[in-house]
């Protein structure tokens, strides 16, 4: 009997499936088109096509995990429940006042983000700590019974609460929590301390609200999915990714939606870094290019970078995430004239429908997929190995009235079209090296998704990156890299002191909380002892700064020679960010922090020895490729990549073709093969 282990990324084109068979230790990979209007039915039809190709009747899934694009297309598309706000007598405008920053500095036009809850649906009761957690204004537990009766009269979905300092005492959340569910038990009711105990009021009130928009989202998601993938045959509990690159179970993620907002790039990223690690690289910029966007972040000595307050959508979350840097640069992403008369592309999609003109499914503006089809660079009839036909006089049609206006050829509009969505995913890299202290030229860019080796060349030329690793199957990283994941989760714990020997007692406490909160997290999911790993940091900053760095805390028993070592390491953070150190400055520890890890049994990328037949073997044709570089259109050799072995070198111009995605290579520029069947494609040396 088989034994399965499913991986499955839910993007907005296409749904990704990748499988490992425990017992025979061989992986399967399959890709669907996406279900917008039901995410869930494309997971279930993909699973099933795949077992049903590769599998048995008698095969039994041991684990699965999803990554999924259901919170963030939420807040992008504004499909969230109707939320209720119970907040401190003086706060209710705090939601629409936020920081005072404009979107746009200089833009007069551009608005804020809409808050997620009107403002009659917000509603102060009286309640007041100070700073230290000292009772200023006892917490009015009539007022909170009243608000919440009127919300349920409102017809409100899901309540979140937020109190001015319950990050240092959440008392009186947790009353007033008890009080909303006493009167409306059936509705998702959520407060601060539980997802973001955290100072920041702004932040922190953003965050609890956007996990309360998304609670009933996210839940009715659940209840449709969860029975579909027990119906496969699942003997686990199953599981989705995290935004910190962690997996949780489905009660979690439905108690703690926000965690999700990231969840289906997080993946990829660390899919990314295991296969950097097998290549050799620990240094690396991951880039995924899917059908609607592209993700890029950093990964530092093997170790991915998490930011546990970003912007997403217009709306500031303070929850751990992997720093993962997204613009609107998809292989369905839209070209368009402004109204300059400039050509652009993106951050508009196609999706998946009707999705790229050369789909022939209705759509007729050209995305950068039809550009890539017009220049030969993809397959002119068919993708997904011929599960796909595309219509490449759609395509050129299209791209052809967008040059007439533009006074252009069709190959020069569509080269125009790649030029600019490369502009755009080297400005998106540039954020998270350059801006960060960075030199790009240090790292190797890991390019995956099902667009991501398609345009890696020209990306690595444009940033001088050294060389590029385009895995043995890029197009489902993500989807696999859920099979390379640990459970994972974090917890932390706002409380200022500065940094000095006074200090150690409130860190000691402060740390065994968290460790406890950990400890249970551990039991409810049923990990062994052995299997647990955890992680301190700490967020500091200079006395008067306004925002910290988080620092790595030292393994061992807190002493002196502890604050020696994170004095130094805030000092080389704050040299490489800033560019200066300021040693007469105090330094303040802000928020401490745990990530807690269950390690969980992943699966093996396989090595190969060297592949004894000729490299020619895998060419299977010839296809004209426009390409600016070689001065205009030349025949490039069509390599299979099924064929493609350990030691084989292959020099450009080449396209190198597979099922989940396309790999071009530049004239000067050589792949080679490795042992784990990743291309490492490098400069030729002239």
């Amino acid at each position: 009997m088989s034994v399965w282990r499913v991986g499955v990324d839910s993007g907005g084109t296409f749904t990704d499936v990748c499988v490992l068979d425990e017992v025979e230790r061989k992986l399967y990979v399959w890709k669907v088109a996406s279900t917008p209007n039901d995410p869930s039915e494309a997971i279930a039809n993909g699973v099933q096509e795949l077992l049903a190709k590769f599998g048995s009747i008698d095969s039994e899934i041991a684990f699965f995990g999803h990554g999924t694009t259901v919170a963030t297309n939420a807040l992008i598309q504004r499909r969230c429940a109707r939320v209720g706000l119970i907040t401190t007598a003086g706060f209710r405008d705090l939601l629409e006042i936020g920081r005072q920053k404009r979107p746009s500095l200089y833009d007069l036009q551009c608005d804020k983000t809409e808050p997620l809850v009107a403002r009659r649906h917000r509603i102060e009761v009286a309640e007041r700590l100070r700073h230290d957690g000292r009772i200023e204004t006892a917490l009015d537990e009539g007022a909170v019974r009243t608000a919440t009766r009127k919300l349920r009269e409102e017809g409100v979905e899901a309540v979140a609460i937020t109190f001015l300092y319950a990050f240092v005492d959440p008392t009186h959340e947790r009353r007033a929590r008890e009080i909303v569910l006493e009167e409306m038990p059936d509705r998702f009711v959520t407060a601060s301390h539980e997802v973001a105990p955290e100072f920041r009021e702004y932040e922190r009130l953003s965050t609890v609200v956007v996990n309360a928009a998304l609670g009933p989202v996210m839940s009715s998601y659940i209840k449709r999915l969860k029975p579909r993938v027990m119906t496969l045959g699942l003997k686990g509990p199953p599981h989705i990714t995290q935004s910190n690159g962690g997996i949780i179970s489905f009660e979690d993620a439905a108690d703690h939606p926000v965690r999700t907002v990231l969840s289906g790039p997080s993946t990829g990223v660390i899919g990314a870094i295991r296969i950097g690690e097998l290549a050799g690289f620990s240094e690396l910029i991951t880039f995924d290019m899917g059908g609607t966007s592209t993700d890029v972040s950093l990964i530092e000595s093997g170790r991915p970078k998490l930011a546990s307050d970003m912007s997403v959508h217009g709306h500031p979350l303070k929850v751990p995430m992997l720093d993962i840097n997204t613009v609107g640069a998809g292989g369905g992403s839209i070209a368009y004239i402004d109204s300059g008369g400039l050509l652009k592309v993106g951050p508009r999609s196609a999706g998946a429908d009707p999705g790229p003109v050369c789909y022939g499914l209705g759509n007729q503006e050209p995305t950068v997929t039809d550009a890539n089809v017009a220049l030969g660079v993809l397959n002119p009839a068919q993708l997904l190995g011929g599960r796909m036909a595309i219509d490449r006089g759609l395509a050129t049609e299209a791209i052809g009235k967008l040059g007439d206006r533009l006074n252009l050829s069709v190959l020069d509009t569509a080269q125009g079209m790649i030029a600019i969505v490369t502009a755009n995913m080297a400005k998106a890299i540039r954020v998270i090296s350059v801006q960060r202290g960075y030199d790009p030229r240090d790292f190797t860019l890991v390019a995956f998704g099902g667009a991501g080796p398609i345009h890696a060349a020209r990306l690595a030329r444009e940033l001088e990156l050294p060389r590029i690793v385009v895995p043995h199957h890029p197009g489902i990283l993500c989807a696999m890299g859920l099979l390379l994941t640990d459970l994972q989760t974090n917890y932390a714990r706002t409380r200022m002191r500065p940094l000095g020997e006074e200090a150690l007692d409130v860190m000691e406490a402060t740390y065994a909380e968290l460790e406890a909160e950990a400890e249970a997290w551990f039991e409810r999911e049923g990990i062994e002892r052995t299997a647990r790993q955890l992680r301190r940091s700490v967020d500091m900053r200079y006395a008067g700064q306004n925002y910290e760095l988080d620092v790595a805390h030292p393994p061992g028993n807190l002493d002196s020679s502890t604050l020696k070592t994170l004095t130094r390491r805030f000092e080389d953070a704050h040299q490489r960010l800033y560019g200066y150190i300021a040693s007469e400055e105090p330094i303040q520890l802000v928020t401490f922090r745990l990530e807690a890890t269950g390690i969980v049994k992943k699966a093996d990328v396989p090595s190969h020895g060297p592949h004894s037949g000729d490299v020619s073997k895998a060419i299977f044709g010839m296809r004209d490729v426009f390409l600016p570089e070689a001065g205009g259109f030349v025949s490039c050799p069509l390599y299979d990549r099924e064929r493609l072995g350990h030691k084989h070198v292959i020099d450009g111009p080449a396209i190198i073709n597979q099922m989940d995605s396309t790999t071009l290579l530049l004239p000067r520029q050589r792949a080679r093969i490795d042992r784990f069947l990743n291309l490492i494609i490098e400069e030729a040396e002239r």
